[in-house]
């Protein structure tokens, strides 16, 4: 049972949350709260699994409230943002304070935006509650040996110099992430030097109004250019182009030169942007000349996408299951033993650039 806590100054928000939550009998929404201060009063006294946190509340807001109780009782939190630019950068800094995830804040009670949430919300939680365990290793160093054991890094042998050597050169870097994903990017980029010598393409599942904030965060903090992606253009070496959220990224090569397009097809792909799509064009782009990076994310996009360029020659790197928030986009590809390398967020971008020695 996953014991949630519902943190929300509007009533209305509370109850049609607490009614989509209810309906999944492994969901316990345990209390909830309508300010920053009843949040974290009731985080201690209820010991809940994962919180979901507006931002904007009186007394006190959710980003107060999140700092104050990553410090004195951390656990898995959700911001509750609103689909703008302003929501986006704060949701952003959240993500940099510790929480693991965001949802769209709740617009109306229509059908639709009902059934919208109650299509993801549930599965979310049950997947986040699953790093209570790491929240308290990472934020309050108090945990038990099981927990302890759960979040011991995998020792996976890195490849051998003679696989190394029938790899790339590459051209161009293709990363597919969602939940938990922009931490993890911006940890990879920040350690990544300007020099870098070849394109970054991301898809990153999020929200349209997201995805323009999280290029311009990402540019700030990393010696990178990184920016969004515009409908067709050349790709550049040490730039990092980050697909629109609603559309998809492909790359083509017209006639030996690397184009980046934005598309909306295909309509029907359950995710948009859709990690699918990029990895299965940087394939047939490139061949055996793409590298392939999946990162932390839940479901399976990528999977398909990543057969594609690894028939077509190309390399695949993984994040390993301990540092990722939701191990389910890189996990489906090292269970269909697609990873060529399965690494620790921390060790990424080394692994990253130990693909370019000599040219950076």
């Amino acid at each position: 049972m996953v014991k949630v806590l519902v943190v929300d100054d509007s009533a209305f928000v509370r109850r049609s949350l607490i009614s989509i939550m209810e309906r999944d009998e492994d969901i316990q929404v345990v209390a909830s709260a309508s300010n920053g201060e009843e949040a974290i009063a009731k985080a201690k006294q209820y010991d809940p699994d994962v919180i979901t946190m507006d931002v904007e509340m009186p007394k006190m807001n959710g980003l107060q409230a999140l700092e104050k109780i990553m410090k004195e009782c951390p656990c898995p939190v959700m911001m509750v943002s609103s689909l703008t630019s302003e929501g986006a950068n704060v949701t952003l800094r959240a993500l940099d304070l510790g929480a693991l995830d965001f949802m769209p804040k709740l617009s109306s009670g229509s059908l639709s935006d009902m059934q919208r949430l109650e299509s993801e919300l549930n599965s979310k939680l049950k997947a986040l509650a699953r790093r209570k365990a790491f929240m308290r290793l990472k934020f309050k160093n108090a945990v038990t040996t099981a927990a302890k054991v759960a979040t011991a890094p995998r020792s996976v042998p890195s490849p051998s110099s003679a696989a190394r050597a029938n790899a790339g050169p590459f051209d161009l870097v293709a990363i597919g992430v969602s939940t938990g994903g922009p931490p993890a990017v911006q940890k990879v980029l920040a350690a990544l030097p300007g020099a870098f010598p070849v394109p970054i393409l991301i898809a990153q599942h999020m929200p349209a109004a997201f995805t323009g904030p999280f290029a311009a965060r990402l540019n700030g903090l990393s010696q990178l250019t990184a920016k969004e992606a515009e409908p067709a253009e050349r790709v550049k070496a040490g730039h990092v182009y980050i697909c629109p959220g609603g559309k998809h990224l492909r790359l083509e090569n017209r006639g030996g030169t690397l184009t980046a397009v934005v598309t909306e097809e295909p309509k029907t792909a359950l995710y948009k942007p859709s990690a699918n799509v990029l990895m299965e064009t940087v394939g047939l782009a490139l061949g055996r000349r793409a590298l392939c990076v999946m990162l932390t994310g839940m479901g399976s996009d990528g999977l398909e996408g990543t057969k594609v360029l690894k028939a077509k020659g190309g390399w695949a790197i993984a994040q390993n299951e301990s540092s990722c928030v939701v191990y389910g986009m890189p996990k489906a590809i090292i269970d269909a033993n697609l990873a060529d390398e399965i690494v620790d967020i921390n060790d990424m971008a080394s692994a990253i650039l130990a693909h370019f020695v000599g040219r950076v």
